[in-house]
């Protein structure tokens, strides 16, 4: 290890790092109670709510969510839906339109039927006791205030509800295409949050979500003969309670629960303040297996997990079988099977939105892209450490591990490739959006989806290939300890990362996010003069960037070159060894850079930009000069 890096892991560990925003925010308790009709598939409630006002700002309204108003024909929702399947992204290769639908919803709102729809009604809400007077704008309630909400005060909020529980048709819903009854996310009216921006009232058109830090505890009244899986812990009942359940959880934003009476309920005690759950719906022996795999596969990479990204900090956390794909919840997710990747990229949102809490609206990829990062990460090591020692697969499921493992080391020198490619076809197909565009303003789900998740990743990885990747496990890893439980913005993280790495990165960050500028670097030409091979590196993209460049030599010895950007203010420690040169600073403006070598210019076998490929360089082609003397 050398000492630059010696004194950055100091800084990182010491007392360098402890400056941190005094950032005031909301906090919320909310008490609810359901009274669940299991044949009408509707329910009534009551939420009796703390609200303390921290900021410094008096409240004249406050606003709830009401999400589930969405499943409703000629909705938002399902007007943009239809719109979105409008647009022909391209054509497959039989000549059939490729549409940009989303395709769990397309046009099945429009076609719900009345006893089909989704339904949240707030009837009444009463603050410190008095009623107040209620506007209705589709997934968003308006409470007028008769009297504001001061700063650094608390209220008392009461609000009685009730809801048609919609046919599943994205996160929330009943009668899923598994067979599960009810999979209830999105069920309560929630308080929207209030932060430095203002109200975050967006009406729900498809996206993610951003919520309150507070406390739960959720009582649900239902037929005797299901079995409830839901965030937060089971609390013990007195007396004859036995259609009712009860949940408490502490510190999060938001709450989930499903129910079924064919649920299977598998549960493991991992370390002594931690529990994991599964709860899934039987079909064979191969479904038991492959669920108790889950279990097997979340408690091997929990201990990685954690020393990468920080400790997971709460009680318990549950896999239920009910998503429509998978979504992320407190203490809980809904995944639609026992496979483990979707497994391990939904268990990887509790570090990327339930402890950091982000405003998925405006910043999606610092939720997705960071989860879908971590997610590879954590999937890697399974696969290479865990994967083919569980008691719950098969011998067939091995070999596929061992091939698994095999193409991603010979195809694929870095984790995140699939991100890679997905970035560059978004880039080749003309559909490309700013990253920073907020989540509900994208043209097409096809350039939200790829932003979010993989330009998202890239983000990261790319982040190694600047300041490398043992400096960036170590900014996540501040990340984690300055931010969890705070709402953090891009540049919130940006911040963290300069101060670990030493490094200015506002640039990278305001390339990456805010313009569709795009890296491109290629070798130029190459010549010898006076003893010394000279090569040229040319930047044909718009986006500058620090440059790797590896020469490999007739007798297999290679040299790494390092050239840093000037607006870097410093450049990374070396990454390779004694066999890397350093080189002066790269002016960003300047479109080409010579570098140099004392081996003669016939020595040369290879020249090669970034030979990890961690740089998004949108054409590759003009990497790698092979050198046939």
């Amino acid at each position: 290890m050398n000492k630059f890096l010696i004194a950055i892991i100091f800084m990182a560990l010491g007392s360098g790092i402890h400056a941190q925003a005094d950032r005031w925010q909301q906090r919320i308790a909310y008490n609810i109670d359901v009274k669940m009709d299991v044949v009408a598939n509707r329910f009534s409630g009551k939420e009796n709510i703390t609200y303390f006002n921290n900021s410094p700002d008096t409240l004249s309204r406050i606003f709830f969510h009401t999400y589930w108003n969405a499943f409703q024909p000629n909705s938002s929702m399902d007007i943009n839906s239809r719109l979105h399947g409008k647009i022909v992204l391209r054509q497959d290769k039989n000549g059939i339109d490729v549409k940009d639908w989303d395709s769990r919803v397309k046009d099945r709102i429009a076609n719900l039927q009345p006893n089909e729809i989704g339904i949240q009604k707030v009837t009444e809400v009463v603050v410190n006791g008095i009623k107040q007077s209620l506007k209705d704008h589709e997934t968003i309630l308006e409470v007028v205030l008769n009297k504001p909400i001061l700063p650094k005060s608390k209220a008392l909020i009461g609000v009685v509800f009730e809801a048609q529980v919609p046919l599943q048709i994205r996160r929330s819903g009943r009668d899923n295409k598994e067979g599960v009854r009810f999979s209830m996310s999105q069920w309560y009216p929630k308080l929207a949050e209030y932060d430095y921006t203002g109200w975050n009232i967006n009406p729900y058109i498809a996206r993610e979500f951003y919520g309150v830090w507070g406390d739960f505890d959720v009582k649900i009244d239902i037929d005797s003969s299901y079995m409830v899986a839901a965030t937060g812990v089971q609390q013990k009942q007195t007396g004859d309670t036995k259609n009712i359940w009860r949940f408490a959880g502490k510190n999060i934003h938001d709450f989930v629960w499903a129910a079924d009476p064919n649920y299977e309920h598998l549960s493991k005690k991992v370390r002594s303040d931690l529990t994991l759950n599964v709860y899934y719906l039987k079909k064979d022996a191969s479904t038991d297996s492959a669920w108790k795999n889950v279990l097997w596969a979340a408690e091997k990479a929990l201990p990685f997990i954690e020393k990468r990204f920080g400790r997971y900090p709460w009680p318990q956390y549950s896999f239920i079988q009910g998503g429509d794909g998978g979504m992320e919840y407190a203490m809980a997710t809904l995944v639609k099977g026992p496979g483990l990747g979707l497994v391990f990229h939904e268990w990887m949102h509790s570090w990327y939105q339930q402890m950091m809490g982000s405003n998925e609206y405006l910043y999606p990829w610092l939720d997705e892209g960071f989860t879908d990062f971590a997610d590879s990460e954590a999937m890697d090591y399974y696969l290479n450490n865990w994967a083919n020692l569980s008691p719950h697969i098969s011998d067939a499921a091995k070999v596929a591990n061992t091939k698994q493992l095999l193409e991603k080391t010979t195809k694929f020198p870095f984790r995140q490739a699939d991100s890679y490619k997905g970035y560059y076809a978004l880039i080749k197909s003309g559909f490309a959006e700013a990253m920073s565009t907020p989540s509900d303003f994208y043209t097409t789900n096809y350039a939200y989806n790829t932003n979010a998740y993989s330009k998202g990743s890239i983000f990261l990885a790319q982040l190694g290939y600047i300041v490398s990747d043992s400096i960036r496990n170590l900014i996540m890893l501040e990340y984690y300890r300055q931010w969890k439980f705070k709402h953090p913005n891009p540049n919130d993280f940006v911040r963290v990362a300069e101060k670990v790495s030493g490094l200015k990165l506002d640039w990278y960050k305001d390339y990456w996010l805010n313009t569709n500028k795009t890296i491109n670097y290629s070798i130029d030409s190459l010549w010898e003069a006076d003893g010394t091979t000279n090569v040229r590196i040319r930047r044909l993209g718009e986006m500058p960037m620090p440059v790797d460049v590896q020469l490999t030599f007739k007798d297999g010895t290679k040299e790494l070159h390092y050239i840093p950007l000037d607006v870097m203010y410093g450049s990374k420690p070396i990454e390779n060894g004694n066999s890397t040169k350093l080189y002066k600073e790269w002016k960003w403006v300047d479109p080409t850079y010579i570098i140099s070598t004392t081996r003669k210019i016939f020595d040369i076998s290879a020249v090669e930009i970034d030979p990890t490929q961690r740089l998004a360089d949108i054409d590759q082609r003009n990497n790698l000069l092979k050198i046939k003397w």
